[in-house]
């Protein structure tokens, strides 16, 4: 019966209001620091501390300035200058406290972040990753990460800090005059119609910003990828201008995001500091008319002082969130995003004695990224245990969709797979790659040494079932040649190797996991006349116990192989021996007499 459509990996509800995607954005922040709820409470009691030595000085001050200046009692202003001293020694300790307690919070909170996003993106299908410039995740994970933890390690700690500051300032104000702090309290709303009005454009400005930085990586990571062919087309020069041209949009984008900011902090700074003069005018003629005293005037300077330093770097503050808020949602886009092939709720077991056995029963597939054409359409193919089968046919018939949906990076829309007689959309992936080894025509070479390579597989094998591994693969007389043998660091994606060498680790690989089911796409293509030799001999040793599917290019292969399966547009047309499909299959004729030169 066929199965419902597969889903591509799409953000499982529809997109939240703005205003709520804001809030949320902003959150993501609060939920990774969560179970560090006991430094949370000492970084508030070390803030707690220290804003609160701040308001002290401020009465301090007034001690010193009444009783000990406009009093004439030099007893009076070294007991208040001592006072002073005692208490910035406190300040200065609670907020050493503060500071290493928020920035180890911050650097925790990144860390579980990076992990988590990491974590997240391999669990994603290749359908996803067809749709996603990989330059743009590396962003995600580096620049976006980075710009959260200056907020949580900085910023959230200078709005905790502003925040309780300006509030037990304003406390003191009214307690020292409640006339001036009206005329304080009329200041704050000019102070904050700025930072709302600015701050929409800045977050704006700093999400664009971003995705600029976003398509520099993409380019980079995909012009150093590529050097080699850029070097020898000589494209050097337009990849010089091409990158120039997202540099400037780049700059362009971050001079008006740094403009309407410098925007914001100027007006704050131009509103408060107004509010001050008038404050020290009004306030002076008290003093002058006997209503407050100097020390008290001079408290209350110091307090207003403190609440326009506060708002003021609340707005500067503000800005940095912002820019947080679009760094948090371009990363929970990803965390919000659902793979398309997950294990189901109650994963059916593989039998213990893997056979090996493959059956594809009425297939049709369509690529998401290319929906109207069938890959594979009514698509029925039986491989017993132990069997050698070698896909043939034309370019774009459909022979890496079947090694794709075996590894089920896809599900099909329709049809099903079994392997041991198990639906493999009920089983967990996980177990069901267990089964499976690949080999693929350009094999994938990490930028590690070759024993590391070579377990990939099998993480837990031994130094002496690598070296084994590579004896069977034909690896280890080139291996013990390199510099530093078993231990030798191979370069981002095998740079320092030939084509026929990164072949033959590959194989190692593979020979190594021990799965009862091989993909080779046509394993030996990338060898030498002699290396394929030796190689092939490794192969056949190695498939004599294993179900094994073949993309074949060449003579060799389909000779050797118990089966053939034409494909044609996705559908099987065809299948037997070499000799029986000359005899009975045009289009196998045809490939035979192009590719096999037969």
């Amino acid at each position: 019966m066929p199965s419902a459509p597969s889903i591509p990996d799409l953000p499982a509800a529809p997109r939240p209001p703005k205003g709520i995607e804001r809030l949320r954005a902003l959150t993501i922040l609060l939920r990774f620091a969560a179970p560090y709820r006991q430094r949370m409470v000492y970084f508030g009691l070390a803030m707690t501390v220290s804003a609160g030595c701040f308001l002290v000085i401020g009465q301090g001050l007034k001690q010193v300035v009444d009783r000990g200046f406009s009093g004439g009692d030099p007893a009076a202003l070294n007991h208040g200058l001592f006072f002073l001293l005692g208490v910035i020694v406190v300040m200065a300790t609670a907020t050493w406290v503060r500071f290493y307690l928020i920035s180890w919070l911050g650097e925790r909170v990144i860390a579980d972040i990076r992990r988590k996003v990491f974590s997240h993106l391999l669990t994603l299908s290749p359908a996803w990753f067809e749709q996603t410039r990989t330059g743009e995740m590396i962003s995600r994970l580096t620049t976006d990460t980075a710009l959260l933890e200056q907020i949580v390690g900085t910023s959230v700690s200078m709005a905790l800090r502003n925040g309780v500051l300006g509030a037990g300032a304003l406390v003191m104000l009214m307690l020292t005059s409640w006339k001036l702090t009206l005329l304080v309290m009329l200041t704050v709303p000019v102070v904050i119609v700025p930072i709302v009005l600015f701050g929409r454009r800045v977050r704006k400005l700093a999400r664009a910003s971003q995705d600029r930085v976003a398509d520099l990586g993409s380019y980079v990571d995909e012009a150093l990828h590529e050097i080699r062919t850029v070097q020898a087309y000589g494209h050097e020069e337009t990849d010089r201008k091409l990158f120039g041209q997202r540099i400037e949009a780049a700059f362009d984008t971050a001079r008006q995001r740094i403009r309407v900011r410098a925007s914001l902090i100027s007006a704050v700074i131009v509103l408060v500091f107004a509010g001050i003069g008038i404050i020290l005018w009004i306030g002076g003629h008290d003093v002058l008319a006997g209503k407050l005293t100097g020390g008290e005037l001079s408290a209350f300077v110091f307090y207003a002082a403190m609440v326009a330093s506060a708002a003021a770097a609340m707005s500067e503050v503000m800005g940095d969130l912002q820019r947080g808020a679009g760094a948090a949602e371009r990363l929970i886009e990803i965390l919000d995003t659902h793979p398309a092939v997950v294990a189901p709720e109650n994963p059916l077991a593989f039998p213990p004695a893997a056979a090996g056995a493959v059956a594809f029963d009425a297939v049709t597939f369509h690529y998401p990224s290319r929906p109207a054409i069938a890959a594979l359409k009514d698509f029925t193919l039986a491989i017993a245990p132990g069997e050698k089968l070698a896909l043939v046919g034309p370019s774009g018939a459909g022979k890496s969709t079947v090694f794709q949906l075996l590894l089920r990076f896809y599900d099909p829309q329709s049809g099903t797979i079994r392997i041991d007689g198990i639906d493999i959309r009920r089983a967990d992936p996980v177990q069901l790659r267990n089964r499976i080894a690949l080999v693929p025509q350009e094999p994938a070479i990490f930028a590690a040494n070759v024993t590391e390579n070579v377990r990939y597989g099998r993480p837990e094998a031994t130094d002496a079932e690598v070296r084994r591994a590579c004896d069977a693969a034909f690896a280890t007389e080139f291996v013990e040649r390199l510099p530093e043998g078993f231990d030798t660091y191979l370069g981002e994606r095998g740079v320092r190797l030939s084509g026929g060498q990164r072949q033959r680790l590959a194989i190692a690989r593979a020979v190594l996991s021990d799965r009862p089911i091989l993909l080779l796409d046509e394993a030996t293509s990338a060898l030498d006349s002699e290396s394929e030799r030796m190689v092939q001999i490794a192969l056949e040793r190695l498939m004599e116990t294993r179900t094994t599917l073949i993309i074949a290019h060449r003579l060799s292969t389909v000779k050797s192989v118990d089966r053939i399966a034409v494909i044609d547009q996705g559908r099987l047309i065809g299948a037997g021996t070499h000799e029986q499909l000359l005899a009975s299959n045009p289009l196998y004729a045809r490939l035979a007499e192009l590719q096999f030169n037969i």
